[in-house]
């Protein structure tokens, strides 16, 4: 179900709200969190509503989208509400803020929150750079956003790395958990040889790659190269390398000295298959936070300029 609501106040939306739950059997009983997605002019906002409705399959929540429109328009509130199959597991709230409005966001949104639950913060395009210092960010314990959105995600890395705070998050560390499993239980069988030095390989504008190759960095302590091209880890021991690579299937092949390739199946993460990760963990997460300072150590010498 799908209710328009045109230049309309937050106290009738949430007047719309309780009248929803009271005839339609819509609860808030089972909410588990509340999602915040905050998007600018012109940033599209139904491709993220739609990662949302299929995230909250595991993690029904309440969704407030705070989407910014023109500056240059009169202030005004357009709201939508949707719940039920329009909806996934979650209840959706869409804010259109126009004229001063827009700069209000974070006070447009306070009167949405679920009690008592924890508050995530969402950017799916581009985010500001210290994400906890925004005003809709001071109001989350966990704050997402996706260097794969920005014009240039190796810059966009050493922002989040400068100002980063527990709970800062993004989904392209999200969408390299497969490869980094791969690479960790590969590391887990013999032989037990220490690693010397890593290359990882992958399009240079790839924030991924570069997040990856920070994670070899912090976790082994070792020296890592970055280069451009198609991807693969090469892990460098003693015994003889160990790579990882993909092939024409898009299958990842470990290719090991003495031993028959292992290939496994990896498909490519969406959207929605990295919210939902990111949502079950509302902590700190301090291995991203130390790939970011890896990233930083990891030699670039060898990309294009």
């Amino acid at each position: 179900m799908i209710l328009d609501l045109p230049d309309t106040s937050t106290q009738e939306v949430s007047k719309q709200l309780v009248r929803l739950r009271e005839t339609g059997g819509a609860v808030t009983l089972g909410r588990v969190l509340t999602l915040i997605i905050s998007a600018d002019e012109g940033e599209p906002t139904e491709s993220s509503i739609e990662a949302t409705n299929a995230a909250s399959r595991e993690h029904p929540c309440r969704v407030i989208v705070l989407a910014r429109g023109a500056r240059s328009e009169p202030t005004r509130l357009d709201a939508q509400i949707r719940v039920g199959g329009d909806a996934g597991a979650s209840e959706v709230v869409v804010l259109r803020l126009y004229g001063e409005l827009a700069d209000h966001g974070a006070s447009v949104v306070v009167p949405f929150l679920l009690p008592d639950t924890p508050v995530v913060a969402w950017w799916p395009g581009i985010a500001p750079p210290v994400p906890s210092a925004d005003k809709v960010g001071s109001l989350a314990t966990r704050r997402i956003t996706d260097s794969i959105a920005s014009h240039d995600p190796v810059a966009a890395l050493a922002l989040r790395r400068a100002g980063f705070t527990p709970g800062d998050s993004d989904l392209a560390w999200s969408r390299i958990t497969p490869w980094r499993a791969l690479l960790a239980s590969a590391l887990d069988q013999p032989p037990f040889e220490a690693i010397t030095s890593a290359v990882v390989t992958g399009p240079e504008d790839s924030a991924g790659v570069d997040l990856l190759a920070g994670w070899l960095r912090a976790e082994l302590d070792v020296p890592v190269v970055r280069r451009a091209g198609s991807f693969e880890v090469q892990l460098d021991r003693a015994s003889g390398a160990l790579t990882l690579e993909f092939d024409q299937n898009s299958t990842a092949v470990l290719v090991r000295p003495g031993q028959p390739d292992g290939r496994v199946a990896i498909r490519r993460r969406g959207v929605a298959d990295c919210l939902a990760e990111e949502l079950r963990r509302l902590d700190d997460d301090e291995v991203y936070f130390s790939a970011l300072g890896g990233v930083s150590d990891v030699d670039r010498s060898e990309m294009p300029a």
